[in-house]
């Protein structure tokens, strides 16, 4: 239960994160759909990611983690996973933005 409360924090920051990011820069936006579904992606990959990197593995650490509230879930844990979410969906939206935008000058 912990692992998908977790995935959902990272799928709906990273949402979050590419709809800003096309709403500031309209020439990267791939649309309302498309930046959310970028930007979720982007926020799961943008999580995974930083787990990886030993200074950010304990930014993003397990949700069911030590210090648990009574649903036994790391709030700490999950606001790193939104944060980064976030990040991540933000830039893999830009990076799509801008590589749909070359291949259609391209066309």
């Amino acid at each position: 239960m912990e692992a998908i409360v977790a995935i959902l924090v990272q799928l709906i920051g990273g949402g979050v994160g590419g709809n800003v990011v096309g709403g500031l820069a309209k020439k990267v936006s791939l649309g309302t759909a498309g930046n959310t579904i970028v930007g979720a992606i982007g926020g799961w990959l943008g999580t995974w990611l930083a787990g990886l990197i030993p200074g950010l593995s304990g930014l993003v650490g397990t949700a069911a983690g030590a210090a648990t509230t009574a649903a036994g879930l790391d709030l700490s844990a999950l606001a790193g996973q939104g944060v980064t979410g976030l990040i991540g969906g933000g830039v893999l939206t830009a990076i799509a933005g801008v590589v749909k935008n070359a291949t259609m000058k391209q066309a």
